[in-house]
Parts: C-alpha cells; structure tokens; sequence
C-alpha cells in the first residue's frame, strides 16, 4: 500500500530486540521514526544504526523515539548489533524489528519492486503525535541516508505544527522562518509583535519564534 502525507500509520504487532512491542502503544502520545533496512549483515545499514544509536540523545532531546526494521529473523539480530558495536563503536540502543515474513514492509510500502522483489528499499517515517505521517523519505539500498538531515527535518515539523510558519531552503535551527500566507498581514501582528520583514509580499521573513 501506498502512505500518503496525512495518513493515520498501520499499527502492528512485531518482534523486536527490545521485546514484542504494539507499535501504536508503543510511540504513545509523542513522535517517532520507523526506518527500514534490507537485511542483516548489510555494510551500509551497519553504518547507519550505528549513526543513529550515537545521535540517539538528539532524538530524546526532541521527544522522538526512534526503531529501525530489518527483513530478518531475531535470532540474527543479537549477533548484528554486536558487528554494529564493533564497527562503529555504537551500542543499540533503540529496539529493532524483526519483520522477516515481510508483514510490516507490506504495510508501510517498504518493497519496491523495480528495485528488488525481496528486500525492501530505505525507507523512513516521521510520526506525529497523533500517529500521521508527517514526513516519508526513499533512498535506494545503495545509498545511505543522512540523520543530521532527518533530525532537521523533525526540527521544522515540530516547529511549524506549533506556530504559522514554514522553514525556508536549507534552513536549521534558530534561523528565521516565513509567515505561512493563510496568516493576514493584522493576525500576523498579534502573532508576531517584534514585526517582521516584507521581501515579497508573499515571503515575510521573522525571528523563528522561541520554542520554549
């Protein structure tokens, strides 16, 4: 099946390093990132849980809980993660799934066939608290994906669902931010007292707005 933006996530049950878990228990009332792998023993994924189990305290900072998804049984997980250890001096510590009847790949749309019938692609999903889909991203298994990009992602999600704002290009934290245009230039006053700066005016550009 395809997941659209918007979309509510399937649920499911699965096996993971961590125990049986309910996914949608599981990320309770806060945000989450599922993101998948081909399968065990593969070079690039082995770099990649490491970057995550490493960025693990940017994710906690941000309230995200983070679980990868292999296409493998448990019983290969336990010997994997001590490889990850190994190579990447990371030790796992955010549980993966064991999903290798493919069930939660099928769910999630994770096999793309072009690409393979078997293994599925890199695929990550940002959730938010109300268990949508905020964000997808694919990459092909050749390719391994940036964190520091996903965690500035998640930056602007988090961002813009709290205030009338969007992230221009190649934003990051602290920068200034746009004045979404559903906001009229008298509701922008109340919302934005210290003003702002016209460039268009269609892109008023402010102070990003304190978070906390």
């Amino acid at each position: 099946m395809a997941l659209n933006l918007g979309d509510i996530v399937p649920d499911f049950e699965a096996d993971t390093t961590e125990g049986k878990i309910k996914f949608h228990e599981w990320l309770g009332n806060g945000w989450g990132v599922l993101f998948s792998h081909p399968k065990n023993f593969t070079p690039v994924c082995t770099t990649e849980l490491g970057e995550v189990a490493k960025l693990k305290p940017e994710f906690d900072k941000r309230g995200v809980k983070v679980i990868g998804l292999s296409v493998d049984q448990l019983s290969n997980h336990g010997a994997w993660v001590a490889d990850i250890k190994d190579a990447t001096g990371s030790t796992l510590n955010f549980p993966l799934i064991a999903d290798h009847d493919k069930k939660v790949a099928d769910l999630y749309g994770m096999i793309h066939p072009n690409a393979s019938d078997t293994a599925t692609v890199r695929s990550v999903f940002v959730i938010g608290p109300d268990k949508k889909l905020k964000l997808s991203l694919t990459y092909p298994a050749s390719t391994g994906r940036n964190f520091d990009e996903i965690l500035r992602v998640i930056d602007s999600l988090q961002l813009t669902a709290k205030f009338s704002v969007a992230t221009p290009v190649n934003w990051t934290k602290g920068d200034d931010v746009i004045i979404v245009p559903s906001v009229s230039d008298e509701a922008a006053k109340e919302k934005f007292p210290g003003g702002w700066k016209t460039v268009k005016p269609y892109l008023r550009v402010v102070p990003q707005p304190k978070t906390n």
